[in-house]
């Protein structure tokens, strides 16, 4: 039975001379890890080899089996995100949220609020005016993920006891192992917490206040982010080096 989709491309591993597999992230099933036969072939119903970000209308079978692959028979790509190449620094926010989406999702898993979600964001950083705009918008959209898929950080107050984020705090501390803030009077429970500049919590906790924070500020949360993500791989993401 054939499967109509919209998806784009998390990865591509060449499979033989003319041949590739492809982790797709589609609206409607979720992450699908694919064959596309011929698709390096000059001529091909894929217009031309696949590559991460392509993106387009899909038509795939389902694997016979479970663990085996489905198989990609069409793929109509649209151009859309070409532009994410031209600077080093979107390209390298891009393939970061890609490889969170890989990693953090699982096959035949739908989240079309994420899939629109992430498109969203390749978009808007293709149009980012620099560098700090360029990881304000993955922070933004890391959040996003976390959330989706039931991990989203508690940063409204403590993740401990609950009581509300407050500026008066006189040390604000970041726990992975709690997944958000902890107050002084909990922090001494987690022997992982970081300690968070004052300017920065108060940002990570109101996104309003986020969306004008200075780079310094925006910098502190990404690499808070990646230690989170850290934590929960229990290795660094490959793209983590280009933040920390």
């Amino acid at each position: 039975m054939r499967n109509k989709d919209i998806a784009i491309c998390l990865r591509t591993v060449d499979y033989s001379e003319t041949s590739q597999i492809a982790t797709l992230f589609c609206r409607e099933a979720g992450k699908i890890s694919a064959i596309a036969k011929g698709s390096r072939r000059k001529k091909s119903s894929f217009d031309g080899p696949l590559e991460i970000f392509t993106y387009g209308d899909v038509i795939y079978t389902l694997p016979k089996q479970d663990g085996s692959l489905a198989t990609l028979i069409e793929l109509d790509q649209r151009p859309v995100f070409v532009g994410l190449r031209h600077r080093l620094y979107t390209m390298n926010c891009a393939l970061f949220a890609a490889e969170l989406t890989n990693k953090f999702t699982q096959d035949f898993d739908p989240h079309p609020d994420l899939f629109d979600n992430f498109v969203q964001f390749l978009q808007d950083l293709r149009t980012s005016e620099d560098e700090t705009a360029a990881i304000r918008l993955l922070v933004i959209f890391q959040l996003t993920l976390l959330s989706d898929i039931g991990s989203g950080l508690i940063l409204s107050r403590c993740a401990n006891c609950s009581a509300p984020y407050s500026s008066t705090w006189p040390r604000i501390y970041f726990t992975s192992q709690a997944h958000g803030i902890v107050c002084p009077d909990c922090e001494i429970s987690y022997p992982d917490k970081i300690r968070l500049s004052r300017t920065s919590a108060a940002c990570i906790s109101d996104l309003q206040k986020f969306k004008n924070a200075d780079p310094d500020r925006v910098r502190e949360i990404e690499r808070l982010l990646v230690r989170h993500f850290t934590e929960l791989l229990h290795k660094p993401p490959r793209m983590a080096k280009f933040f920390s």
